[in-house]
């Protein structure tokens, strides 16, 4: 199983970013998907997670009401808009199959938020 991440990249506060995921090997569609968040020096920390119907959500509480996760179990992404970002939003950004934090499966993909 390995995912691969895209759609970082370097925004100043307040813009936004949509990030993406495909899974490979897996059938996403019977399972919960979470985005986690690793800044260096911290922990692996979940920023969302979505159930596998895509209408139960749960999200980190910087996160709320600035970040959306979503899915398309047809298409295979799962995805995580995020508006009005902030500083300490910077990190690499991993997307995991299941509900919490896991070790990550994809090479993950950078988001830096800088003035």
């Amino acid at each position: 199983v390995r995912a691969v991440e895209s759609g970082g990249g370097l925004v100043r506060p307040g813009e936004s970013l949509r990030l993406s995921c495909t899974v490979f090997g897996f059938e996403i569609q019977y399972a919960w998907m979470s985005w986690l968040r690793k800044v260096p020096g911290e922990d692996l920390d979940y920023v969302a997670c979505i159930n596998v119907a895509g209408d139960d959500f749960l999200y980190e509480n910087s996160a709320k009401g600035r970040f959306t996760i979503s899915r398309d179990n047809a298409k295979n992404p799962v995805e995580l808009q995020m508006n009005n970002l902030r500083s300490d939003d910077t990190g690499m950004y991993y997307c995991v199959t299941g509900i919490g934090i896991s070790a990550p499966i994809g090479q993950g993909t950078q988001v830096t938020v800088s003035s």
